[in-house]
């Protein structure tokens, strides 16, 4: 399988286990990286053939709008199903850095999931 990185994605959503970290959108950066076979989009130069990462990227940035979680870990687990079912990706890999504790540069979950599983 190919890859698709999206980098430290900055984005603020509502997350925390205490109602009032939850109360104020927070600054998290998410990693995503999509899997996929780009044998077609290499063979036609066509962005229809291949995941859009600036679709992925608008996708990320609004899918807090409105939502709240308490851990980064089922934030991380909704937005890898989001991607495999919107974007049609065969696995992704999702990375959440958080910024909440002072003692250290940042906290984060990682999980992997595939499509169909």
């Amino acid at each position: 399988m190919d890859t698709i990185v999206i980098k430290d994605l900055e984005v603020f959503y509502h997350v925390g286990v205490p109602d009032e970290e939850r109360a104020g959108a927070q600054r998290l950066l998410i990693t995503a990286e999509l899997s996929l076979d780009f044998s077609a989009a290499t063979a036609s130069d066509d962005v229809t053939k291949t995941i859009d990462y600036n679709a992925v990227a608008g996708r990320l940035v609004r899918f807090g709008e409105g939502r709240s979680w308490k851990l980064i870990e089922t934030l991380a687990h909704d937005i890898a199903r989001m991607i495999l079912k919107e974007f049609g990706a065969g696995s992704v890999s999702v990375e959440v850095k958080k910024f909440i504790l002072p003692e250290t540069r940042y906290v984060a979950v990682r999980l992997t999931r595939k499509a169909g599983g």
